[in-house]
């Protein structure tokens, strides 16, 4: 199994439990498990959503919308059914700590399941996982299994009166299924596009009922809300921002890993107090703050504080948490062209901004990369990008599309030193930080 990375300014929330074998459920009532939901249980719907909305939780997927509003949007009264939906396709190139949680501590994923189960009065809860973490399967069918026979899961959980059931399933290897309403639709058994919206899933979601959807993280996070209380827990990080992250560090970096920071954290003092710096000395050039789809800052740029409200004041987003530090040998075209390769083929093809425009930009950017591009295709590349922005079905498009722009306006000066013919200026003898082919 994966193991979390230490440093002293590391809070332990979330990994609370990591190393301490609490994939036993026994070892995890132990160390405090399930005691949230039942507390949970004598808060009652209404108090749930509040504890949420005071512990300033924000959606740890990539959009970071505030948890306990989100959970507040599902009517109270419905002809249909109402579900919980645990999103754990973790598919963003740079992300790895949704894997963590399901390797070291999958029962408060199932707690944190039927904690937003109570807070909407849902009876059945999903738990998605990606595709190519079929391995996690096994631990949370027996997680889930193990939940059942002690009575928390099924008929009368925690003798409530209430019921809830918990269905693991897994994708099929898609990125796209990650966006909440294509999850939807694959879960339904179809094909993995997006739904138009409105109506939104918290009205008219999986199945056509009313569905709470979030990210795996911060699913796992709900328990130790209750657990700490959602005040205390706000405490932890910045303003409107509560708690901590799992953050993933990665690409040219000493101690790359994933470590647990509060909320805020200077992403400086992240890559050269906790990650150890730039290996063999050298000097940094870029860093993409939450994964590929979050525009890159340059190395004047990281004065900043990690989260969703300061990256986003300074163009960026922080996205699922995947930070990747790249040094100066770097070519960002390479790098722009690695990460629209993934784009162009991850694309699910329904619209046309986002399958015709990932291709072109894939195919502009290769170009440009052997040297047979001309000064206008890099303006073209922005005003291809520029155009997909705001224009597809879901966010697959602007995720391409936000870092092309970028690269573009960033770094133009590399853009045109690989111009008439002169090729890649950049002859590197290691691996690029990040393959996204």
């Amino acid at each position: 199994m994966a193991t979390l990375s230490t440093h002293p300014d590391c809070v332990p929330v979330v990994s609370y439990r990591f190393g301490k074998g609490a994939t036993n459920i026994d070892k995890y009532l132990e160390l405090q498990g399930y005691e949230s939901a039942r507390k949970a249980l004598t808060l009652g719907p209404d108090g749930i959503i509040a504890e949420m909305k005071v512990s300033n939780l924000r959606g740890r997927g990539g959009a970071g919308f505030p948890t306990g509003l989100k959970w507040s949007f599902v009517p109270k009264q419905s002809d249909k059914p109402k579900y919980v939906l645990v999103n754990g396709d973790e598919s963003e190139p740079g992300t790895c700590k949704d894997r963590l949680i399901f390797e070291q501590d999958p029962h408060a994923v199932i707690e944190g399941t039927i904690i937003a189960g109570l807070s909407v009065q849902a009876k059945m809860g999903f738990i998605y996982l990606r595709g190519e973490y079929r391995y996690l399967l096994t631990i949370m069918e027996r997680a889930v299994a193990d939940a059942y026979a002690k009575g928390f899961l099924g008929k009368n959980i925690f003798g409530s009166g209430l019921d809830f059931d918990i269905v693991t399933q897994t994708g099929a290897g898609a990125y796209e299924v990650g966006e909440e309403s294509a999850l939807m639709e694959s879960l339904e058994g179809k094909r993995g596009i997006p739904r138009i919206r409105p109506p939104f899933p918290a009205v008219v979601g999986l199945y056509g009922g009313p569905t709470i959807i979030n990210n795996a993280e911060t699913i796992a996070t709900v328990p130790h809300i209750f657990r700490l209380g959602g005040a205390e827990y706000a405490k932890i990080g910045t303003e409107r921002n509560g708690g901590t992250r799992l953050f993933c560090l990665s690409g040219h970096i000493e101690r790359p890993g994933v470590y647990e920071l509060p909320m805020g954290y200077n992403l400086k003092k992240m890559i050269y107090e906790v990650g150890g710096g730039i290996p063999g000395g050298k000097k940094l050039k870029a860093v993409v703050p939450g994964g590929a789809s979050t525009p890159a800052l340059t190395a004047d740029e990281i004065d900043i504080g990690m989260d969703f409200d300061q990256l986003g004041k300074a163009g960026s987003m922080l996205g699922s948490g995947g930070v990747v530090v790249l040094d100066e040998t770097t070519c960002m075209v390479e790098f722009a062209l690695r990460t629209m390769k993934f784009y162009a083929h991850e694309s699910c093809g329904w619209c046309i901004p986002c399958r015709e425009g990932t291709d072109w930009l894939k195919k502009s950017l290769t170009r440009l990369h052997e040297g047979g591009a001309v000064d206008k295709d890099i303006d073209n590349i922005r005003y291809l990008a520029e155009n997909m922005l705001g224009r597809t079905f879901c966010p697959l498009g602007d995720a391409a599309a936000m870092p092309t722009i970028a690269f573009v306006k960033k770094w133009r000066k590399e853009f045109e030193d690989h111009l008439e013919g002169k090729g890649c200026p950049y002859h590197r003898s290691h691996e690029p930080a990040l393959a996204l082919v």
